[in-house]
């Protein structure tokens, strides 16, 4: 994938105690962008455990999303 986006719950993946940080970590020495919601790890108070990539917003979310020409749910 060229971007991996975490909102929600998923804010949760990209955290300490995640069992996919070191998949994530390979995809993003790889060239993979990851992003995960401010506001949600902040409603989660997963602020200061944030392991891979980098703290973005909804609107660039959506905006990320809009522009892709293929998006994978899970």
């Amino acid at each position: 994938p060229k971007t991996m986006l975490f909102y929600n719950r998923g804010a949760f993946i990209t955290t300490e105690g995640s069992d996919s940080l070191e998949d994530l970590k390979n995809l993003e020495e790889a060239g993979v962008t990851i992003m995960t919601c401010g506001t949600c790890l902040q409603h989660y108070g997963l602020s200061e455990k944030l392991k891979v990539g980098t703290v973005t917003n909804m609107y660039t979310i959506t905006e990320t999303m809009t522009k892709a020409s293929k998006i994978i749910k899970p």
